[in-house]
């Protein structure tokens, strides 16, 4: 059986290079992002910056900690404070006992004191946290932004190596599949020479073994050069941080009998605290990469490969000795009972989580975790079941003339090919329906609720504003300060949850500025002993009273006074500003007079108006033709009074002011930057894969039709004929891809717009039909010109002594 695999692979190493190719890239995809989640993971040491001349830092308790109910035990959850605590003036005097203080400016969160470790501890207790060596950077403002960007790196690089992980399995699965299908009279033979059926599948799974091997070695090669790409790339995006690196060094053959673990080149802290952070970069990325993610990678290339050709493996085993006979071009038997169960229980998986989802929590469905791996099993139902829609799919097709309707009919005769060539369309369609659509349908929903909700003209933003009241505003009607603050509450004995609020000082301008979507309550009724909160809360009735630590961890119990819809998750809580004492100001709406001459409409909503859209001062350009002088005034009217009040706020604030309509824009997009090019980047994979499966489907299809084709020119077609059967039947297999992956595209977003609907949130789809055109034009592209470069060759020996 040994000599028969051998020959196997040398004769048939064109038709597993498709599968080759993609478990390399698979391989090399898990390899590059399991490197950048160890750098992710393992950050390099980086010297202090705020108090790097200080050997110890007394910093103000920044995070709280509860104990909670964990399985039939209990355990500690901690949460970051909005408000760090400061060190207090009682305990800055004892410090400064022990030895210089630095202070940074007029903050008190932390101190910098130059006196032995030992002793300040021994001085602080349980008051502050003393912070030494690398501990010290904690203290700098980057660290929760740097913090908060390796979130989103570890975030999507495991989005993209899930969507790599299951396309490689995918399209794997289908080349082994469609291989089985080509050479049923091979294993027949194979049968009626004696072999058994155990053999036929040791005979397929030894290909798929000896593919599995290759390809992965071949990928952690591939891995080890595309990790520190990728880490530049992330940084380029505004991704990453500007220092993230990935070794670019390989960790050698020893890598494979090295035991699993996390890269050593950062475990540790730094001995020396006056490192530079290059060096420490510098070094990181130097030094060999870790070994773990070529394990990963390695051993996840070679399941991929065993398990895809698993299922062809026993369809190969119970082909009959009957099948060597067989020389029909009408496939039968395409959709066994197996293939039939489970092609519908994972359709009614998709469909019952979706539903129940709708049912208990539809707010799930608005999170990327949801959104992403939901559309993967619908995808798998579709794909199992294709075969029962490829005949009617393709029947439909009424193209004109002979070429036509052999197009239709060749196409439905062919399931297994057909299906073949549509599995990576569907794919990719799909998930770019899938992803994107769901991405741009919920930023749009955030973006029109948070539009619907602002009644100001004018904002202004910025760090610490100064104070500004209505007299200090022309034409004010109403001035709204807000800081941002956070709440955290109980929910249940297992719970303790960190809702984001802001603190105002008026209720009754928040209320004049604003257009919250209120339930129950009212907003105006807020004080320094009460709380609005959302749907979301566990409880939320009006009058109620609820437990909650402020911003800065202390401890309040609170009456609630008005109950928001949920929305889409950014309807967070309210307080007044005297619960949150810490927070400064970052926002202020101001919204101005109505104008007599506007006909009492907003002066941001005025014809002319300062906004997204251009105004009559800005542009310089004259009313429309036609135009009454009357809106003229007002739009004049109405720039004047905008300018004049941005002017005053400008002065006064110390912020920047901005037209509600253009701090929408800035602050609501559609869809982040980031998460459309993480997207934009796991659809370019997918269109890779695509390429390849089509491509190595359609070449490995068209030996095989060698007699079919010349029949055709016996017949009298053209070799131009020819080229246009084959073009128009990959078309025709594309399309039925497409049509596919537009269902599944449909099902995701219908569920997204109905969860949204019962959120009270704006429920409008998106249809990214760019992204979906550009997707099927490639796969369209890809597979024309697979099929007719394959037939090329057999063309001139079919139409060998005659002339067309």
């Amino acid at each position: 059986m040994k000599r028969v695999l051998l020959a196997s692979l040398r004769r048939r190493w064109s038709s597993l290079l498709g599968a080759f190719v993609a478990v390399v890239l698979g391989v090399g995809l898990v390899a590059a992002m399991g490197l950048g989640l160890d750098a992710s993971l393992t950050a390099p040491d980086r010297a202090p910056v705020r108090f790097a001349g200080s050997p110890v830092v007394v910093m103000g308790q920044d995070r709280i900690t509860v104990r909670v109910e964990r399985g039939p035990g209990t355990g500690l959850v901690s949460k970051p404070l909005a408000h760090p605590q400061p060190v207090d003036t009682e305990l800055l005097r004892e410090l400064r006992r022990l030895g210089p203080v630095r202070l940074d400016g007029a903050a008190r969160d932390a101190v910098g004191v130059d006196a032995p470790a030992r002793e300040v501890r021994e001085v602080v207790g349980d008051r502050a946290l003393v912070l030494t060596g690398g501990e010290r950077r904690r203290a700098d403002p980057g660290t929760a932004r740097d913090a908060a960007a390796l979130v989103a790196v570890n975030s999507f690089l495991g989005t993209a190596g899930g969507v790599a992980a299951f396309v490689s399995v995918f399209v794997t699965a289908s080349t082994f599949g469609f291989v089985v299908a080509l050479r049923r009279r091979e294993f027949g033979l194979l049968r009626m020479a004696g072999a058994t059926p155990g053999q036929v599948r040791r005979l397929l799974l030894g290909e798929a073994l000896a593919v599995g091997v290759l390809a992965s070695a071949a990928g952690c090669a591939l891995g080890a050069w595309g990790g520190p790409l990728l880490a530049r790339q992330l940084v380029e995006a505004g991704i990453a941080p500007s220092w993230f690196r990935v070794p670019a060094r390989l960790p050698g053959a020893a890598w494979l009998t090295r035991p699993l673990g996390l890269s050593s080149a950062s475990s540790g802290t730094s001995a020396s605290s006056g490192a530079s952070a290059t060096s420490a970069t510098s070094g990181s990325s130097g030094g060999a990469a870790p070994s773990w993610p070529f394990h990963l990678a390695f051993w996840t290339g070679l399941v991929v490969a065993v398990s895809g050709a698993w299922v062809a493996a026993r369809r190969a085993g119970r082909i009959a000795p009957a099948e060597a006979m067989r020389d029909a071009s009408v496939d039968t038997g395409v959709l066994p009972l197996g293939r039939r169960i489970a092609g519908a229980v994972l359709l009614a998986c998709g469909i019952g989580l979706l539903v129940r989802a709708l049912g208990t929590d539809p707010s799930a469905l608005l999170k990327r975790k949801t959104y992403t791996t939901q559309p993967m099993i619908l995808i798998t139902a579709a794909a199992a079941l294709a075969p029962l829609l490829v005949p009617p799919v393709a029947r439909a097709f009424r193209l004109p003339g002979a070429v036509g309707r052999l197009v239709r009919a060749n196409s439905a005769a062919s399931v297994r090919r057909t299906a073949a060539v549509a599995a990576p369309v569907l794919v990719t369609v799909a998930l770019a329906g899938s992803l994107l659509g769901s991405a741009q349908t919920v930023g749009g929903a955030k973006a029109a609720e948070a539009r619907e909700q602002v009644r100001a003209d004018l904002v202004v933003t910025g760090e610490r504003l100064r104070h500004v009241g209505v007299r200090d505003v022309p034409g004010a009607a109403a001035v709204s300060p807000s800081a941002s603050t956070a709440v955290f509450v109980r929910e249940g004995p297992s719970a303790f949850v960190r809702s984001e609020a802001r603190a105002v000082s008026d209720p009754a301008a928040l209320a004049a500025t604003t257009r919250l979507p209120v339930v129950a309550g009212d907003v105006r009724d807020l004080d320094d002993r009460s709380i609005v909160v959302n749907e979301e809360w566990e409880r939320h009735e009006v009058g109620e009273r609820v437990a909650v630590r402020l911003g800065d961890g202390r401890p309040a119990k609170l009456r609630i006074a008005a109950v928001l819809a949920r929305g889409t998750g950014d309807n967070g809580a309210y307080v007044t500003a005297g619960n949150a004492r810490a927070a400064t100001v970052d926002r202020i709406d101001v919204r101005l007079k109505r104008s007599p001459a506007a006909g009492g409409a907003a002066p941001s909503a005025a014809p002319g108006a300062t906004g997204a859209t251009g105004t009559f001062a800005a542009t310089g350009r004259p009313a429309a033709p036609g135009a009454t002088a009357a809106p003229t005034a007002s739009a004049l009217s109405t720039a004047s009074a905008l300018s004049t009040a941005s002017a005053a706020l400008a002065a006064r604030s110390g912020g920047e002011v901005r037209t509600a309509e253009e701090w929408l824009a800035a602050t609501h997009p559609p869809i982040k930057h980031q998460t459309r090019l993480g997207l934009l980047m796991i659809l370019g994979i997918c269109l890779v894969y695509a390429g390849i499966s089509l491509a190595s489907t359609l070449l490995m299809a068209t030996p095989v039709r060698r007699t079919e084709l010349r029949s055709l020119r016996l017949a009298g077609a053209t070799r131009g004929q020819v080229r246009l059967v084959v073009a128009g039947e990959a078309l025709a297999a594309v399309a039925v891809g497409t049509l596919l992956g537009l269902a599944v595209t449909a099902l995701n977003l219908g569920g997204l717009s109905a969860g949204l609907s019962r959120l009270s949130a704006p429920a409008a789809v998106t249809v990214p039909w760019d992204a979906l055109g550009v997707s099927v034009g490639v796969c369209a592209l890809v597979a024309v010109s697979a099929a007719v470069t394959g037939t090329a060759g057999l063309l001139r020996v079919a139409g060998a002594g005659r002339q067309d």
